[in-house]
């Protein structure tokens, strides 16, 4: 397990929100948090320590007033730190190589590889010629709905017709390099992981993949470390302490390090 650290940008600022809240009408978003640091700050947090993996998400979309200026503390973070971070939030094979020019280290994408409620495997092949699979980071943000996950898209609420299972895993590894997973119904809320989908993913292992959502806890961090057998990385995001919440960040290094 490694610990993949998250700078969450929306409205220019820092942040850390509920995810199931975000909408584009007004840019809204039930916040949890607001840092008075930029995100070129965390940044250099993440350089100091040798932290790398860890992923950058414009949350504006891309006809917001605010994208302008959550796309600039992005890049002012990449500068800072090239090659030690991940970006994503409406990266295409248009825009890409611009963020891998910038310094990100891969690009993470969601909607535009799941399109009306299908994995878009023509935008996945564009994706990943453009910018090689080995650079490629796909967001599989996902919700349960009966017994099962579906991926969800559109600021994580519409969801597809594509449950998160192994087969789905196995043909998408064929495009990528890594897996960033949103469990975005205890997005934000510190109140515990989605134990389901945490053992779903361990049980796999082709690939590596980073499991985002509901860690509150240290008990949080050892269910997860044994329900992924040791193969799942983490993002811990309102609970941390850098984000105004009870788990020291000194402390979570000592025990994914340990």
């Amino acid at each position: 397990m490694e610990f993949r650290p998250c700078i969450d940008i929306h409205n220019g600022r820092v942040k850390q929100i509920v995810g199931s809240s975000l909408r584009d009408a007004g840019d809204a978003a039930a916040e949890n948090f607001v840092a008075e640091q930029d995100a070129a700050w965390f940044a250099h947090l993440y350089k100091e320590e040798g932290i790398r993996g860890g992923h950058i998400i414009m949350l504006n979309a891309k006809d917001s007033v605010y994208y302008e200026a959550t796309k600039a503390q992005a890049l002012a973070a990449l500068r800072e730190y090239p090659g030690g971070l991940q970006i994503g939030g409406g990266i295409t094979a248009e825009n890409a190589e611009e963020f891998l020019a910038a310094g990100a280290s891969h690009v993470i994408v969601t909607s535009y590889v799941f399109s009306g409620g299908r994995v878009d495997y023509d935008n996945l092949a564009r994706l990943a010629e453009e910018v090689g699979k080995e650079r490629l980071v796909l967001d599989i943000s996902c919700r349960k709905r009966g017994e099962d996950y579906y991926v969800v898209t559109d600021r994580w609420q519409k969801f597809t017709d594509e449950k998160v299972c192994i087969p789905l895993l196995d043909r998408l590894a064929e495009y990528c390099s890594e897996f960033l997973i949103h469990a975005v119904d205890v997005e934000g809320k510190a109140r515990g992981i989605e134990k389901e989908l945490a053992a779903l993913l361990g049980s796999w292992g082709r690939l590596p993949v980073t499991y985002a959502g509901g860690v509150g806890s240290f008990s949080d961090l050892e269910q997860l470390k044994t329900l992924g057998r040791n193969r799942l990385h983490v993002t811990i995001g309102s609970a941390l302490d850098l984000f105004g919440g009870p788990m020291a960040y000194d402390r979570v290094m000592e025990y994914i390090n340990q």
